[in-house]
C-alpha cells in the first residue's frame, strides 16, 4: 500500500532530445566562432577607415552572435560533464549566466549604436562606399558559410536558433551590400545611418528576448510554450490520479525541463502505483518534453484542513 505521506519519488534525468553529433556540432560551432571574430574586427576596421556607421553597427550585430554560439557549444561541451556534489544540477546554468551579462552588454551597446546614427544625420561624413561593399561581401561570405555548415544540425533544438540567426546576418549583409551600391549610385549619404538604424533596432530586439529568456530561467520562471494547466490536466488524464496539486515547472539548462508535484492515487500496492508513475513520466516527456520529474504520491482521503501552495489543486472529473 502506498502510506499517506510516505510518498513515492519519479525521476527521470533523461535529457536526449538532441540529434547533432557533438563532435560534429562542435567542430563546426568553434570554426564559426573564429570566423565571426575575425568579421567583427574586419568590420569595425572597414567601418573606422570607411566612415560607415552601418558596418559597424553590423560589426557589433555579429559580436551578438558570439554568447549564442559559445551557449549552443558549452551546451554540447558541458552536457557530458557528470554533476558533483556541489553543482547537483551539473554546469547547465553558466551559460543561462554568461547569456544573462553578455545580453545586458549589448542593450547597452544598441543604445549607443542609436546615438551614433543620429548623430550622422545631424552632421553627414562621406561614407567611401568601396570598403563597405568589399566588408560586407566577405560578411556575407562568412554568415553564409556558417549557415550551409549548421542546415544538417538544424533539427537540433540546441541549433536551430543559431542556424536561424545566422540566416538573418547573412540577409543583413546584403542588406548592406545594397545600401553600398546604392550610395555609389545616388550619392545619397543618409542611406548609411539609415541601414546602420535598421540593424541596431535588429540588435535590440535579438537581445531583448535573449534577455527575458535568461532572466526567466534565472528566476525559474515556467518555460516558454508550456501552460500549466495544461500539464495538469495532462497528468489527471491519468488513469489511477485522482488529483494534482503544488506543481512546479523550470528549466534547469538549455534542454533539460523540470518538473516536481503531488498526485493522489488510491491505496494501492507500490507496483501498481509505479505503473501510475512511469505512465506520467511517460506522457510528460512525450506532450512536454519534461524529462526531469520528481513526483511525490499521495493516498486518497487528504484532509480537507490541508494547506495547498499555488498552483491551486485541479481536481479530476472522474
Amino acid at each position: 500500500m502506498v502510506p499517506m505521506h510516505a510518498h513515492a519519488h519519479g525521476h527521470d534525468h533523461a535529457t536526449g532530445h538532441s540529434h547533432a553529433h557533438p563532435g560534429v556540432s562542435g567542430g563546426v560551432l568553434a570554426g564559426a566562432v573564429a570566423a565571426t571574430l575575425l568579421l567583427v574586427v574586419a568590420e569595425i576596421l572597414g567601418g573606422y577607415i570607411g566612415h560607415s556607421i552601418s558596418l559597424v553597427s553590423d560589426a557589433l550585430h555579429n559580436l551578438s552572435d558570439i554568447p549564442t554560439m559559445l551557449i549552443s557549444w558549452l551546451a554540447l561541451t558541458w552536457a557530458a560533464r557528470p554533476a558533483d556534489h556541489e553543482r547537483t544540477y551539473g554546469y547547465q546554468r553558466a551559460s543561462v549566466l554568461a547569456a544573462f551579462t553578455n545580453a545586458i552588454l549589448l542593450i547597452l551597446v544598441a543604445l549607443g549604436l542609436f546615438y551614433e546614427a543620429f548623430e550622422r544625420f545631424r552632421h553627414p561624413v562621406a561614407v567611401h562606399e568601396s570598403w563597405m561593399i568589399w566588408v560586407s561581401l566577405l560578411a556575407l561570405a562568412i554568415n553564409g558559410g556558417i549557415t550551409l555548415a549548421l542546415v544538417r544540425s538544424r533539427r537540433d533544438i540546441n541549433l536551430r536558433s543559431l542556424f536561424l540567426h545566422n540566416l538573418g546576418d547573412a540577409l543583413s549583409n546584403i542588406g548592406i551590400l545594397a545600401g553600398a551600391i546604392a550610395i555609389r549610385m545616388t550619392g545619397a549619404q543618409w542611406l548609411d545611418p539609415a541601414i546602420g538604424l535598421v540593424i541596431a533596432a535588429l540588435v535590440l530586439y535579438s537581445t531583448n528576448g535573449l534577455l527575458r529568456e535568461a532572466v526567466n530561467i534565472l528566476l525559474e520562471g515556467l518555460p516558454k510554450g508550456i501552460h500549466l494547466e495544461k500539464v495538469a490536466r495532462s497528468i489527471l488524464c491519468v488513469p489511477g490520479v485522482q488529483e494534482v496539486h503544488d506543481i512546479h515547472i523550470w528549466t534547469i539548462g538549455t534542454n533539460l525541463v523540470a518538473l516536481s508535484c503531488h498526485v493522489r492515487i488510491p491505496d494501492m500496492h507500490m507496483d501498481e502505483s509505479e505503473k501510475i508513475l512511469r505512465t506520467i513520466r511517460e506522457r510528460l516527456d512525450a506532450d512536454f518534453h519534461i524529462t526531469h520529474t520528481t513526483i511525490q504520491f499521495e493516498r486518497a482521503g487528504l484532509p480537507q484542513d490541508a494547506v495547498y501552495h499555488m498552483p491551486l489543486p485541479l481536481r479530476s472529473a472522474k
